[in-house]
């Protein structure tokens, strides 16, 4: 194995990089090979629990259902962009920088909606239990949709101020290859306080979000006039909300931690370490959202069963309006 010490240029002053060159022999092969699958089964599954959405009217209107696949949608799509990284790191792939713009504004962005809509999936749960009689009109088709807005607003915010600097910068630059990592954009100090500062407010607006549902919910589950059933399965979800939560904020920092290791560690136990960073914090997170929130679902659950066995598996799901 060689070491190849990339020191600071003028695309990342700010940033120590260092990247290590794989001999791809049968150790890293496997490790590879093992990554790439688990990236493709868990799209796999995704796929078919969107399709399982999309098969009943009913799973189109109701705003929980909306929530659900937009988060299917975008872990699918950051799957896709997070294993791409990982194969042109592994491999000290150069890309033009225009189009590693466009990985790391892709891959960026829906990092942070992954953090944003699960913190709106256990507010639509807060309004469901608490508000009962007012959850069609809080939680409706026209309000979800905006709530995807905002994510999105939200999201590509701050990957679109560190792409735009160096754009603005240098525009030359961007027709030249370069490693592509999100760091490389970093051209100013000013942007590291802004991507730190995004990433504390990300961080504690949706664990208040989780934290405020799952307090109310249980004070509601406590209540005489409550649906206790109704009760505790959303206090459940929104607990394990929290626990997805907790991995997807992970990966947030998943940047700085490998940064870390990177100037911690030998070449070969950085490469171990960068092969665990890459399965349990950005991989595992996403194979999470259909079995939390799919498969514990009554009327998702079937339907999906029937669809994965290919329709030999009979099914005759209900769903339920609220």
């Amino acid at each position: 194995m060689s070491t190849a010490n990339l020191s600071s240029d003028e695309d990342a002053p700010l940033v120590h990089q260092q990247m290590f060159e794989v001999e791809m022999n049968e150790g890293p092969l496997s490790k590879l090979v093992v990554a790439i699958l688990m990236a493709l089964l868990f799209m796999y599954i995704n796929s078919i629990m969107f399709h399982t959405l999309l098969s009943k009217p009913v799973f189109r209107e109701l705003p929980r259902y909306i929530l659900f696949a937009h988060m299917l949608c975008n872990d699918t799509v950051l799957l896709l962009m997070v294993s791409l990284l990982y194969l042109l790191s592994l491999y000290l792939q150069k890309v033009p920088k225009a189009v590693c713009a466009l990985i790391i504004l892709i891959a960026a962005t829906t990092v942070r909606i992954s953090a944003l809509n699960l913190g709106f999936m256990s507010l639509e749960r807060y309004v469901a239990i608490c508000f009962p009689l007012r959850h069609s009109e809080m939680a409706s088709k026209k309000m979800t949709g905006v709530l995807i807005v905002i994510m999105w607003i939200l999201g590509v915010l701050s990957p679109v101020i560190d792409i735009l600097s160096p754009l603005i910068r240098n525009p030359e630059s961007f027709g030249k290859p370069m490693f592509c990592t999100h760091q490389g954009f970093f051209i100013a100090k000013w942007q590291v306080v802004v991507y730190e500062g995004i990433h504390g407010f990300y961080f504690v607006a949706v664990t208040f979000m989780i934290i405020f549902t799952y307090v109310s919910v249980m004070v509601a589950a406590r209540s005489a006039s409550a649906d206790k059933d109704s009760a505790r399965k959303a206090q459940r979800t929104v607990l394990l909300h929290f626990g997805q939560l907790v991995l997807c904020l992970n990966s947030l920092l998943y940047v700085t931690i490998e940064r870390a290791m990177a100037m911690a560690s030998s070449s070969h136990l950085f490469m171990d370490l960068r092969y665990m960073n890459y399965l349990f914090i950005l991989l595992l997170p996403r194979c999470l959202s259909p079995l939390v929130y799919g498969l514990r679902d009554n009327a998702v659950r079937p339907l999906f069963l029937y669809y994965v066995s290919c329709g030999y598996r009979k099914v005759k799901p209900t769903v339920a309006t609220h």
